[in-house]
Parts: C-alpha cells; sequence; structure tokens
C-alpha cells in the first residue's frame, strides 16, 4: 500500500534520517511544536529524545510512542478517527487541543510540493487535519525528500506562501526548489 508507513519508513532512509537531524536543530528546549504522521516527523522525533521542557502535538501513533521514553517531552495526541495504514489520527473532532499550546512550528511531510499548488497529501482526511495544524503554527516548516518536488496529489494542505521553510536533501531539483526560494520559502539542503 502506497501510504503505509511502515513502507513508507523503507524509503530514503537516509534522506529522512538527514532532514530530520537539520530539522531537530530548529527545536529549543521549551518549544511547543506539532509533527505530524509522516515517516520525515518520525526521524525528527527520534532526534529530541534530550529535550527539556519540549511540547509536542501530533496526530502520529507512531511519533507519540518514539517519545514515550523522552522524559523531558511533554506529548499531546491530536485525536480523531484512526487510519491504520498510516497509524495517524485524522477527522477535525480533535483539534480543540490547538486551543490551548501557542504552536512555534509544525513540522509536515508532504506526498508532494510544488509553487503552484504548495504542500499536498494523498489522504483528504490527513490534508484536513493539517490544513487547520497549519493555521495554528507560527512557521510552517515542510521537510521533504527529493521524490516529493514537483509532484501533486489529491489535496492541498499548505499553500507556497504559507510554507516558512523547506528542508530537504541536497539532491531536490534546482528548476522546483528555486522558484520556491524565490517566493520567499528559505530552502535548506542537507
Amino acid at each position: 500500500d502506497y501510504l503505509s508507513l511502515n513502507l513508507r519508513r523503507q524509503q530514503q532512509v537516509q534522506e529522512k534520517a538527514a532532514v530530520g537531524a537539520a530539522a531537530a536543530e530548529l527545536i529549543a528546549d521549551g518549544d511547543a511544536i506539532f509533527l505530524d504522521s509522516s515517516s520525515t516527523a518520525l526521524a525528527i522525533a527520534q532526534c529530541l529524545k534530550d529535550r527539556r521542557y519540549l511540547t509536542v502535538v501530533t496526530n502520529g501513533l507512531v511519533v507519540a510512542q518514539e517519545l514515550l521514553d523522552a522524559v523531558g517531552v511533554e506529548v499531546m495526541v491530536i485525536g480523531g478517527r484512526l487510519r491504520r495504514d498510516t497509524a495517524s489520527l485524522v477527522g477535525t473532532a480533535g483539534l480543540d487541543i490547538l486551543r490551548y499550546v501557542n504552536l512555534r512550528r509544525g513540522f509536515f511531510g508532504s506526498h508532494g510540493i510544488t509553487l503552484a499548488d504548495g504542500l499536498t497529501d494523498v489522504s483528504s482526511d490527513e490534508a484536513e487535519l493539517k490544513r487547520s495544524v497549519v493555521e495554528a503554527c507560527r512557521e510552517v516548516v515542510a521537510v521533504v525528500d527529493r521524490t516529493k518536488w514537483g509532484r501533486v496529489v489529491v489535496a492541498s494542505f499548505a499553500s507556497a506562501r504559507q510554507i516558512n521553510t523547506v528542508i530537504t536533501d541536497r539532491d531536490a531539483p534546482r528548476a522546483q526548489v528555486d522558484p520556491l526560494r524565490s517566493a520567499g520559502a528559505d530552502v535548506i539542503l542537507v
């Protein structure tokens, strides 16, 4: 299955680890952040174990589980309907949690990124939840590997103008990266 978290965790492993480590460098003790249910968000979570006074809001069950032993990290899980293939909770029923947390940054994986369509997801349910979280974040950080550039899939959840930063691997196509930079996004190549 295209969406399966286990399958996605096996793809572009080194790139996702590098992107995850670079994203973790943007996260300070005391921050409140959002991590989605992407395999790249899991790579970020793996780098946050030693943080203190960090609050992580997530809809990813595997992300929450990864942070179980991180005693300095408070984990808040957005409730909703269970999507088994992605081990995520979706829908808008659990979004009340966003009223209680000032999210400094949200880290979003996507199945596609373009200047025209922004960040897109193959699941309209996942995109609906991410759209609401994007609105709640002071900064939006896209965490994508080179295979996502130039792709547009089912549902957009963040426009190019809403993206503050993109962290991607060095092999990302310049023909796609440069226009997004020109539109104002800070693109970090790792």
